[in-house]
């Protein structure tokens, strides 16, 4: 199956804007304009005011300045006007005064304190309308106060990577995993080497009646939506720009295989690929702004699985075929955060597609309103702009460029969950999720069809799952083998937990098993009870990696737990790699 990326591009020449930057002065350099002084409560100074003006004006005029008493605080203390700003050496020398004063409990500076998020100085952020406007814009600036995604790697599963100075102090090595040489442009199959060969094709080249295209530089373009650099006096803003992007290549000319986007899936997650050096960084985001038509292959759903089983949020683009999500892959699969695009004036974009499976909606502009018929309206200001390159075959200078598309929608939404694991490493992917949904806006237009929970709030959902206790979770990593015709049984004994197990009990399991259709797994609660997670399907593959829900609001949480492996035929065997209990 061949996979495309999920963006449409618009071309647009755009002015450099005014930086907007911090304040200038730092404490301890600002001039001083007001003192705060605490008498102690034995003091007539601290409950007259006519007494208070008096001791003012005179400490002022032996420090030679024109001192005066000018209110009462709520809190009792006096504030001091000191007849303008002053120098902060000339401000210590009232200070002094009041400090000899034994009457005294305090003095302090009236300093001054600015937001925390404030704008940041890049040259470009006045364009990024969907971090920050109140209409439609996912409300980045105000989730910067508690986090900028330091600490965690998100994995842009994409075109590659090609070199851009705004980007580049974020990017950590990455991988090449398209097979075909033909497909991949330079001249060899898999390697380390994650660069952006360019995916420009000529007419018919894939498939007849394809059309002739450029290249797209889409996973640079994704990557600076997430994690750009900041506040460094050029371009843009990214969402999460404490955080790495790890590219990783999978789509060439004419798009990629499932094969290939599988691997790479398990790769950036910290799973293992054969004949693929292990992954010195694993992601705990990985951006899947790519798709095809058809429903979730068992393909797609085993590597989806395995990358949360290992605590991995995966977050993909529904398609731009403004159809239901449903009838598109991977946007229908399972244990993913299916992101539908919005437009600026907070409409559902016109060619995002809808629907049940949508979890959520971010901002992936429109920068042409319906289909590229002569007389559409082209608005690239209403596109999404981000990290892109001018080549339109080979890598040429960078650039910035408005796209709009799906593909641009899911990259917010990733930036979005790098912040929330940077806020509370705790964080599981099914928390990321339910998170991200339960702090959702509605949407300020409409969605046709359905758009999941709204519009993705980042503030909100930063503020919330910074007061989300940690979760509980028990391991057993031993491996314990199947042996045909056999039943194994895995122990994990869990105590310190309060009550009964939740009603959403995650169990994550990871199997090897040469024939996986022999095999029943079965959770075993501490009274006994059974339930079954899985049952002899799934034929010839040789694993399961995947994290199942149960409802165990009936069983005491403290005790003995057990997975329960039951092999029914001969000629295959295997063993229990691990397993978990998340509470």
């Amino acid at each position: 199956m061949s996979v495309t990326l999920l963006a449409g591009s618009a071309t647009a020449s755009v002015a450099v804007d005014t930086p907007v930057g911090l304040p200038a002065a730092a404490a301890g350099t600002a001039p001083v304009e007001n003192l705060i002084v605490g008498y102690k409560s034995s003091a007539s100074e601290a409950s007259s005011n006519t007494a208070a003006a008096a001791d003012v004006t005179a400490k002022g005029k032996k420090a030679g300045k024109k001192a005066k008493f000018d209110r009462r605080l709520g809190t009792g203390a006096a504030l001091v006007n000191l007849g303008g700003t002053v120098a902060p050496a000339a401000a210590a020398d009232v200070m002094a005064q009041f400090r000899a004063d034994p009457d005294v409990a305090y003095v302090e500076v009236d300093s001054r304190a600015y937001a925390l998020a404030v704008n940041p100085n890049d040259t470009e952020y006045a364009k990024q309308w969907d971090l920050f406007e109140p209409t439609a814009g996912m409300n980045v600036p105000a989730a910067w106060d508690k986090t900028t995604g330091a600490g965690v790697t998100v994995a842009v599963i994409d075109t590659g990577y090609v070199a851009h100075s705004d980007l580049a102090a974020n990017v950590v090595a990455g991988y090449d995993f398209i097979s075909s040489a033909t497909d991949a442009r330079d001249g060899n199959g898999r390697d380390n080497n994650a660069a952006d060969q360019g995916d420009w094709t000529v007419a018919g080249e894939c498939g007849t009646g394809s059309t002739a295209s450029n290249s797209s530089w889409h996973g640079t373009h994704v990557a600076g939506t997430i994690a750009a650099a900041t506040n460094n006096s050029k371009g843009v803003a990214g969402i999460a720009y404490g955080a790495k992007i790890q590219p990783i290549r999978v789509l060439g000319k004419c798009g990629g295989t499932t094969a290939d986007i599988a691997d790479a899936i398990t790769w950036a997650s910290g799973g293992t690929v054969a004949g693929v050096p292990a992954n010195a960084t694993p992601s705990k985001v990985i951006n899947l702004s790519l798709g095809g038509s058809g429903a979730c292959s068992s393909t797609y759903q085993n590597a989806i699985n395995g990358a949360v089983g290992r605590g991995t949020t995966v977050v993909v683009a529904a398609g731009n075929s403004n159809s239901n999500a449903a009838n598109f892959t991977p946007a229908s699969c399972n244990n993913v955060i299916n992101v539908a695009a919005s437009n600026r004036t907070g409409d559902r974009s016109f060619y995002s597609n809808y629907g049940t499976v949508i979890d959520i909606a971010a901002p992936g502009g429109e920068t042409r309103r319906g289909t590229d018929t002569p007389g559409t309206v082209t608005t690239p200001e209403n596109g999404i702009l981000s990290t892109l390159n001018a080549g339109t075959t080979t890598p040429g200078a960078e650039n910035y460029k408005p796209y709009q598309g799906t593909s641009m929608a899911a990259p917010h939404v990733a930036g979005l969950a790098a912040l929330m694991k940077s806020a509370n490493t705790a964080l599981t992917p099914a928390q990321i999720e339910t998170a991200i949904k339960t702090n959702a806006r509605p949407l300020a237009g409409t969605c046709t069809g359905g758009c999941g929970a709204g519009l993705a709030d980042a503030a909100a959902t930063v503020a919330a799952v910074t007061s989300i206790p940690p979760t509980t979770g028990f391991e057993n990593t031993m491996d314990f083998s199947i042996t045909d015709n056999g039943t194994v049984e895995s122990p994990i004994t869990v105590s310190g937990v309060t009550g009964n197990a939740p009603t959403a009990l995650k169990v994550g399991v990871n199997i090897v098993h040469t024939y996986i259709g022999d095999l029943k797994v079965d959770l075993i609660a501490p009274d006994g009870s059974i339930y079954n997670l899985h049952n002899r399907s799934g034929g010839s593959a040789d694993n399961i990696n995947t994290v199942y829900t149960v409802n165990a609001s009936t069983e005491v949480a403290n005790g003995v737990w057990k997975l329960r492996v039951n092999d029914n035929a001969g000629g295959d065997t295997g063993k229990i790699d691990s397993w978990n209990l998340v509470f």
